[in-house]
C-alpha cells in the first residue's frame, strides 16, 4: 500500500493555473498533489553570444526553491552568493527539455527564460517545474505568434516529465516525499507529446533493478505523461 492510499499507476492530482503573473509574457502555477510550482516565461528580444547572428533562438531555465517550501527552512542561496550543485543541474535539465520541444530557427534570435520556483515541495519538484514550464512556455510563444514577431510557431511538441521509482519493491507512479525518501530505485522520465524520449535518470537509492523493472517504470512513465499533457492541453485551451 502506498502512503497515499494511490494505485501504484496513480499518479497525483494535477492542476494548471494560468495567468498568474502580472507582467510575464507568459504564467502559471502547477500542482502536483502537494507540490506546487510557479512559472514564469520572459521574452528577451537577445541571444547569448555564442547564438548572434545564427538565427537561432533560445530558451533556458532558472530553478529556486523558497526557503519554507520544505518541512524545515532552508537558507536562501542568494544569502550564501551561489547556487547548489543541485539547482545548478535541475535548471540545466529544465533548459535543455524545453528547448527538445522547440524548433530555435523558427524562434528567431530572441532569448525565452523560463522560472521555476518551487513554493511548495513534495517530491517531484523538477518534473512539475518542467511540465508547467511548457505551458509558460507556450503561453508566452503564443504571444509571439499573435503579435507577428514568429511566422511559424516554434513549439514542435508538449515537454512533460514524471518520476517514477521502485517503493516497498514495486514499481510506482509519480513519487511524493514519502516515497521517494525511502525509495530503492529513483528515476526522472522527460517525453515529448509523441511519446519519444528527451531524458531518462535512474538511479539505484539502495536496490538495484532489473531491465525489466525498468521497462515496467517506463511504462508507467509513458502513461502518466500522457495523462500531463493532456492537463497541459486543458491549460492552455481556457
Amino acid at each position: 500500500m502506498r502512503p497515499s492510499g494511490r494505485d501504484l499507476g496513480d499518479i497525483r492530482a494535477i492542476s494548471i493555473e494560468t495567468g498568474i503573473v502580472k507582467h510575464a509574457e507568459g504564467s502559471c502555477l502547477i500542482r502536483m498533489g502537494e507540490t506546487q510550482v510557479i512559472c514564469t516565461a520572459s521574452i528577451e528580444d537577445r541571444t547569448p553570444p555564442f547564438l548572434r547572428n545564427t538565427g537561432l533562438g533560445w530558451v533556458t531555465a532558472e530553478y529556486g526553491m523558497l526557503p519554507r517550501a520544505t518541512n524545515t527552512r532552508n537558507r536562501r542561496e542568494a544569502a550564501s552568493g551561489k547556487q547548489t550543485g543541485r539547482t545548478v543541474e535541475i535548471q540545466r535539465l529544465i533548459g535543455r527539455s524545453l528547448r527538445a520541444g522547440i524548433d530555435r530557427s523558427a524562434l528567431g534570435e530572441r532569448q525565452i527564460t523560463v522560472d521555476c520556483d518551487v513554493i511548495q515541495a513534495d517530491g517531484g519538484t523538477r518534473c512539475a517545474a518542467i511540465t508547467g514550464g511548457w505551458v509558460a512556455l507556450r503561453l508566452a510563444v503564443n504571444k509571439l505568434l499573435k503579435a507577428g514577431d514568429v511566422v511559424s510557431d516554434p513549439i514542435i511538441d508538449h515537454v512533460a516529465a514524471i518520476s517514477c521509482g521502485i517503493y516497498a519493491g514495486q514499481p510506482v507512479a509519480d513519487l511524493d516525499y514519502a516515497e521517494d525518501s525511502v525509495a530503492g530505485v529513483d528515476g526522472n522520465f522527460i517525453l515529448l507529446g509523441s511519446g519519444r524520449l528527451i531524458e531518462v535518470q535512474m538511479s539505484a537509492e539502495g536496490a538495484t533493478f532489473s531491465r525489466a523493472e525498468m521497462g515496467r517504470l517506463m511504462d508507467l512513465a509513458e502513461a502518466g505523461c500522457a495523462q500531463l499533457v493532456a492537463a497541459q492541453k486543458a491549460a492552455v485551451a481556457a
